[in-house]
């Protein structure tokens, strides 16, 4: 039997003021629809994880796009045998992820994103197209890069989001003359390590666009990869193909 129940994530930085009345009319859609899942709201944008039935999700997003600053919202799908949150949360934040630097606002321009299929062909020929080494960066959790990462990606054994730019300061000597790659589970945390090594001074910085989950979607096997992308739900870590790993 075919899974029934349908995964969403996705984020869109993108300038929020009405926060307060944006949560409550989120949450009466999403409980209406039978939802589970995390919306955070914050000043600079939205991200989301949410599942249940495949129509109940696709017309919630239906009608968050038709609100015009969330039109261009980027659908990560995943299925799953069963809803792998327990409950319904939209929360308002500081920030969709916290990094604690109010300088860095992804809102006025992002970092150059390189695709899926690209940083594939990348790794197959250990350059970029430029003719220099690509250096993948995760910018996940040291936790989450136990579960599964590119091979040889560099790892800085993060605690929370939030030391990053710190540890950019301890380790930005091995990124010179390299063409720096950032990723993470779904975009939102790379998009902004990115925007952090452009105002450092650092050269030649792309982010993978989408994320892990897009490339899993968008490359068959997802050449460089090993293990599982750790999710935060009761699935615990997806494979390439999207599905639970093994436990």
């Amino acid at each position: 039997m075919n899974p029934t129940i349908l995964n969403v994530a996705a984020y869109r930085f993108v300038p929020l003021a009405d926060t307060a009345h944006l949560r409550e009319r989120l949450l009466t859609q999403a409980v209406a629809a039978g939802l589970r899942g995390t919306i955070l709201i914050a000043e600079e944008g939205i991200n989301l994880y949410v599942a249940g039935e495949p129509d109940a999700v696709r017309g919630f997003f239906a009608a968050l796009q038709s609100d015009r600053r969330f039109a261009a919202l980027a659908l990560k799908e995943s299925w799953s045998d069963t809803l792998p949150f327990k409950r319904m949360l939209v929360k308002v934040k500081h920030e969709i992820i916290r990094m604690n630097m109010p300088a860095v606002r992804p809102v006025e321009g992002r970092a150059p994103a390189v695709d899926a299929r690209t940083l594939a062909r990348w790794l197959r020929s250990g350059r970029c197209d430029a003719g220099r080494p690509v250096l993948l960066l995760d910018t996940r959790n040291g936790f989450e890069v136990d579960a599964g990462a590119f091979d040889g990606a560099a790892d800085w054994r993060l605690s929370r989001f939030s030391d990053f730019p710190a540890a950019l300061d301890a380790h930005r000597d091995s990124l010179a003359g390299k063409t720096v790659v950032s990723y993470c589970t779904g975009g939102i945390r790379c998009e902004k390590a990115a925007l952090v090594m452009q105002q450092a001074g650092i050269e030649n910085v792309h982010q993978l666009d989408g994320g892990i989950l897009r490339y899993f979607e968008q490359t068959d096997g997802a050449p460089g990869w090993r293990g599982g992308c750790f999710v935060f739900d009761e699935r615990i870590a997806l494979d390439p193909t999207l599905q639970p790993t093994a436990p």
